[in-house]
């Protein structure tokens, strides 16, 4: 498969070329760098929804499908079925789901496949007495914490470690060790928001949210035909997500799984076309705005690239992190990382483009490689919680109708404690030789 890499040393500066047909509407001059227009700003909106169209796609399918089994009444039977099992142990449920969450992040690098999985997570919430926050944080925070500690994760570290030359899977040790502390404060803080709400709702991060979901959820019981759409569903999802550890399927094969596990459910329901049909509308039409979501944030990463400006920040970031001694220098790299994420929000866009300059950095600097791909795998992941341009969290937080503002302010108190963490596990990296 090729890849496009940065070869190191290749960095020259471009002349820039400035007019007022450049500034307004951009001009390509060959061999020259022209600053994004102000038309381009604009035209950026259409090419992010253009350049996300896949997952833009997924997440409409994703909502039409949801609501196809919502009024199915599975979701409901099913709901009923864990909160009368869990009624009195709403904290013992939170932990399944948050553990389950972040161990499929942190072993196969899951997270874009759970998002179906959201309405289910805030009924969940709502009913045990929770709010959208604590139920969006089963898969946001859970799959966070699982992707930055990357055991095996093969979308961030095994590309990293292929890059740096290093036996994939290695030093999965100390990434599990960091795996588990970082889960438990990930979910002590959870819990300690819960506590908190329950006690005194007005400290709610969105005290004023009424909490309403499409759904109306009422006690159902499990029929036999509930039984049937729940398996066929399980056992499709499980085979997608086989087939993207195994067979490669990115996000349009499978919005093909999720076509199939709709029609599958359509089938068993009994449903008439018409039924099936106004579901699927009523789907799509609660998808609209996480779609548009997803486009405005990748709109952000197009004017980054078509301003040419990532090139020289990966310049003169690696020139500035040479003259630091070991420990502060793995430290840079773990900010750099953390900074570059906003304008590359994709793990292993971001291992090709800054590794090939990072590897031979730290060969310099007397750090090993396994170091040098920890410090990219942190300084990733963490940064995936907090970054607008990162269509997935956008599209998540628009799913779940929280707006960014409120993520961070619920967010940014754990992150910053994380994010600690990870500087102090890299510093202990540096001094064991890890």
């Amino acid at each position: 498969m090729d890849r496009t890499v940065v070869i190191p040393g290749s960095y020259k500066q471009i002349q820039k070329n400035y007019s007022i047909k450049g500034f307004l509407l951009g001009e390509d001059i060959p061999e020259r760098s022209t600053p994004i227009s102000v038309f381009g700003v604009f035209m950026a909106i259409p090419k992010g929804l253009s350049s996300a169209a896949e997952l833009i796609f997924f997440v409409f399918f994703i909502g039409a499908v949801f609501m196809l089994i919502q009024d199915t009444g599975s979701i409901n039977a099913i709901i009923y079925k864990l909160l009368n099992k869990f009624s009195h142990r709403p904290y013992l449920l939170s932990g399944i789901i948050f553990t389950s969450v972040a161990l499929a992040a942190t072993f196969l690098g899951m997270g874009t496949e759970f998002i179906p999985l959201i309405p289910l997570f805030l009924i969940i919430s709502k009913e045990l007495g929770f709010d959208r926050l604590y139920g969006l944080s089963f898969l946001v925070l859970a799959e966070g914490i699982g992707w930055s500690t990357a055991i095996t994760n093969p979308f961030n570290v095994q590309i990293a470690q292929t890059l740096a030359e290093v036996p994939i899977g290695s030093g999965i040790w100390f990434r599990a060790i960091y795996f588990v502390v970082c889960l438990a404060i990930g979910f002590v803080y959870l819990i300690r928001y819960g506590k908190k709400i329950k006690l005194d709702p007005s400290k709610k991060i969105m005290p004023d949210d009424k909490f309403e979901l499409n759904t109306n959820l009422q006690k159902v019981a499990i029929t036999r035909r509930h039984i049937g759409i729940l398996t066929s569903f399980i056992l499709l999802f499980l085979f997608i997500l086989y087939s993207v550890q195994r067979n490669g399927w990115g996000l349009m094969e499978m919005t093909g799984g999720f076509f199939i596990i709709g029609l599958t459910t359509i089938l068993i329901s009994g449903m008439s076309g018409d039924q099936a049909m106004k579901s699927l509308i009523k789907g799509l039409e609660f998808m609209i705005v996480p779609a548009l979501i997803v486009g405005f944030a990748r709109g952000i990463q197009v004017v980054m690239e078509e301003g040419m400006i990532i090139d020289t920040i990966l310049h003169y970031a690696s020139v500035s992190l040479m003259s630091m001694p070991q420990i502060m220098a793995a430290e840079g790299m773990f900010v750099f990382q953390t900074l570059l994420n906003f304008f590359i929000p994709s793990a292993s866009g971001q291992a090709l483009v800054s590794m090939p300059l990072m590897i031979p950095l730290g060969d310099l600097l007397f750090l090993t490689r396994q170091t040098t791909v920890f410090a990219y795998t942190i300084g990733d992941g963490w940064s995936n919680l907090i970054i607008p341009t990162n269509g997935v969290l956008m599209a998540m937080l628009g799913i779940a109708n929280v707006p960014f503002e409120k993520w961070l302010k619920f967010v940014i108190p754990v992150f910053l404690v994380l994010y600690l963490v990870g500087a102090i596990m890299l510093a202990l990296a540096v001094l064991i030789g890890y």
